[in-house]
């Protein structure tokens, strides 16, 4: 019983690190437009909004330099999403049934709650649960994700 409860959990950790990915890019596009308003907004200013002599404001290569590193990260971080997107719904492709495909993709991939995927697919919450517990004992992942933490990054 610990073996089928140690391949659950890493199946379920495999299956949910597509969704980390997919909180780092949003999280990655909040600092993004956060730096972004920094620059539209720059808190240096004097009181008196008036124009003074002497004004560090003009230098952007600091900004610059942290935009475009931003955006590499971003760039690598949606390469890595796509790379686990296909690979996961690849697995759950792999499935015999349907509505245990259904239940894996709606759950991981697009992040839905349990009472969210039953009323999608005109189940009660119960036989959601039961067609979960099936879907991740058919569930094949790669080997480099069994009995280690997944760690796709």
């Amino acid at each position: 019983m610990g073996k089928d409860n140690d391949e659950t959990k890493d199946k379920k950790q495999y299956l949910w690190s597509y969704q980390e990915h997919v909180r780092r890019i949003k999280r990655i596009e909040e600092e993004l437009a956060e730096l972004r308003a920094m620059k539209i907004y720059p808190s240096g200013k004097a009181a008196d909004g008036m124009p003074h002599g002497s004004s560090t404001d003009t230098d952007l290569s600091g900004y610059v330099v942290e935009k475009e590193r931003m955006e590499e990260e971003l760039i690598r971080e949606m390469r890595k999403r796509v790379q686990l997107y296909v690979e996961i719904t690849g697995c759950i492709k792999k499935i015999g049934k349907e509505n245990e495909r259904d239940v894996l993709f709606y759950r991981y991939i697009k992040g839905m709650e349990w009472w969210d995927i039953a009323a999608k697919m005109r189940y009660v919450e119960r036989q959601v649960y039961r067609i979960h517990g099936r879907a991740l004992k058919n569930l094949q992942i790669p080997e480099r994700c069994q009995s280690m933490s997944v760690n796709v990054s």
